[in-house]
């Protein structure tokens, strides 16, 4: 071999190198990009698995208070703190306004 093919063959290798390293250095980035966007998507799904756990616990205390509405104790409670009323057989104990 001689001197021009050894220096075809040094830049061509340089050359080559070169293009390795750059498509390297692409993929890094776009793996730490990747990576970062995962852990953002990851916070993401924890907030909303809370959420959804919230409006979970809302909607079973809704449908207690909605079964417990529909109830005579729901009645009679709403009677006695709204109208003031009692049963008959009842004594009512109230403090004086004086205290």
């Amino acid at each position: 071999m001689g001197r021009a093919t050894r220096r075809k063959s040094k830049s061509g290798l340089i050359l080559v190198l070169i293009v390795v390293l750059v498509v390297i250095a692409i993929s890094s980035m776009r793996a730490m990009s990747l990576h970062e966007k995962s852990e953002e998507l990851a916070v993401t799904e924890r907030q909303l698995e809370a959420q959804i756990q919230a409006a979970e616990t809302k909607a079973e205390e809704l449908e207690n208070r909605e079964k417990y509405m529909q109830t005579k104790k729901y009645i009679e409670d709403e009677a006695k703190n709204k109208l003031g009323l009692v049963y008959p057989d009842e004594i009512v104990i109230r403090p004086s306004k004086g205290d």
